[in-house]
């Protein structure tokens, strides 16, 4: 499984760390960093989100992917990545884990937004684990939902 992750300086350093955790995870991943390389303080998440969403649009038909992107909020980072058609992003923030779940099973999520000021290592590792662990349901309501969104992103 591929998995891109992108982040700006709020989220940057969290980012860093679930790299380090995914790549030393016992169920590899491949890890791709779409950025930022570096902390810089003040730099634009748009960019960031952008080239993971991108990826995740290319890699959609052919060799589906998952990306993980990290913010301040989240709530951002989700509204870039969604601009994008076959790109679906649901953010944790620090509540319930139930939401990315339900975000992986009904709408077959394949981008984690996390708000990185709400959360701390341990419980990404935790959201990040249950991403990568649910699969979509495939329940004939959820797909035909999907498809509903798919449609408009075509407009």
């Amino acid at each position: 499984m591929r998995v891109y992750l992108g982040a700006d300086h709020a989220g940057f350093e969290l980012k860093e760390k679930i790299k380090s955790y995914l790549q030393a995870r016992p169920v590899k991943v491949e890890v791709i960093d779409c950025g930022a390389e570096r902390f810089v303080d003040g730099d634009d998440y748009p960019k960031y989100m952008a080239d993971v969403a991108r990826h995740i649009k290319e890699d959609a038909e052919h060799n589906p992917s998952l990306g993980i992107i990290f913010g301040g909020s989240g709530t951002g980072e989700a509204i870039v990545a969604n601009r994008f058609a076959h790109v679906r992003a649901v953010v944790y923030n620090g509540n319930d884990f139930e939401i990315v779940k339900l975000g992986r099973e009904h709408n077959d999520c394949n981008v984690l937004s996390i708000g990185a000021r709400f959360v701390n290592e341990k419980k990404t590792i935790e959201a990040v684990e249950m991403f990568l662990n649910t699969n979509f349901s495939h329940e004939e309501r959820h797909a035909d939902r999907i498809i509903m969104i798919e449609e408009l992103s075509k407009n």
